[in-house]
């Protein structure tokens, strides 16, 4: 993992996501939806999730989700 998580903020888990009937992948960010994903994008990235450690999973959703925050979010 090394230099991709120098803060362990993955640690806590902050990423899930949900599958719908569909094959739609919703993934959610401190319970907020932050990424829709589709069609073969989703199917890619069900593929990669699918054998991986906790850690990893958080990586990978940390990735696809991009830079969704820009500073300007009001905590609770």
């Amino acid at each position: 993992m090394g230099e991709e998580d120098k803060r362990n903020k993955l640690d806590e888990s902050p990423f899930t996501f949900e599958v719908s009937k569909d094959k739609n992948v919703f993934i959610f960010w401190r319970g907020k939806r932050v990424t829709i994903l589709k069609e073969k994008v989703s199917d890619r990235f069900l593929e990669r999730i699918r054998n991986t450690d906790q850690k990893e999973a958080q990586l990978i959703m940390a990735k696809v989700t991009g830079n969704f925050k820009r500073g300007n979010e009001k905590n609770k």
